[in-house]
């Protein structure tokens, strides 16, 4: 009973600590994403590429690079995280909320490529007549860019989820492995295997497989086209 006892809570704090993170970090990604995706959509600039190089830049930087960069921006000598400790007192590393944060930045790119997309495919023309029918901007986004966008926006959403629940390298580096307070599930998977706790490990790996063809199957979806030829 006690082996079994164990093996549970292996499983469930880091999985709905995962879940914790994953959820706030796609949130956080989604707000951030779209409102990027929509900007760099409707509106042409100079360096427009170069900023959607930088956007698109977590995706190809190796995770251990990502948290470096985070590490000296969020700990107590970088610029934020000395500003945060000094004027509020808010310490970011070995927490989960730097876990979030991490996760944010690695799951941003795949919410703002997938709505950039989707915005660029909807129709300047329903745009344009609604802004002939006396709409602002912002009714026009409302009631008819994201609308029109929003089996994009949502595929890309599902599948930023599934990339924070994922993420190791930059979590890792800045969240660290405590367990029960930033120790997600791809960490324990680690911390398992090097421990040669391989059952805990099994468990695991099932689990994070099993959420993870859930949120593709969810995301594959979405990305359906609603209506076909007939």
């Amino acid at each position: 009973m006690t082996s079994l006892s164990i093996t549970l809570d292996a499983v469930t704090v880091p999985l709905l600590l995962s879940l914790k993170v994953a959820g706030v970090a796609t949130l956080v990604a989604a707000v951030m994403g779209i409102s990027m995706a929509w900007f760099a959509a409707k509106r042409e600039f100079f360096g427009k590429e170069i900023l959607d190089a930088i956007l698109t830049l977590p995706v190809v930087l190796p995770p251990t690079v990502l948290g470096y960069y985070l590490l000296v921006l969020l700990g107590r000598r970088g610029p934020i995280g000395g500003w945060l400790e000094t004027y509020f007192g808010i310490n970011l590393i070995f927490t989960w909320q730097g876990a979030v944060i991490a996760a944010s930045i690695v799951a941003f790119p795949l919410v703002y490529k997938s709505a950039r997309t989707a915005f660029e495919g909807v129709s300047r023309q329903y745009e344009d007549a609604s802004r002939v029918l006396g709409k602002n901007e912002m009714q026009v986004f409302c009631l008819v860019t994201f609308p029109l966008a929003i089996r994009g926006i949502l595929a890309g959403s599902m599948l930023a989820f599934a990339r924070a629940l994922g993420e190791f390298g930059a979590t890792l580096m800045v969240a660290g492995s405590l367990p029960g307070k930033t120790q997600t599930l791809s960490i324990a998977v680690y911390e398992a295997v090097q421990a040669g706790h391989d059952q805990i490990a099994n468990f695991l790996v099932i689990i994070t497989s099993i959420v993870c063809v859930v949120v593709l199957l969810t995301s594959n979806y979405f990305l359906k086209p609603k209506y076909r030829e007939a």
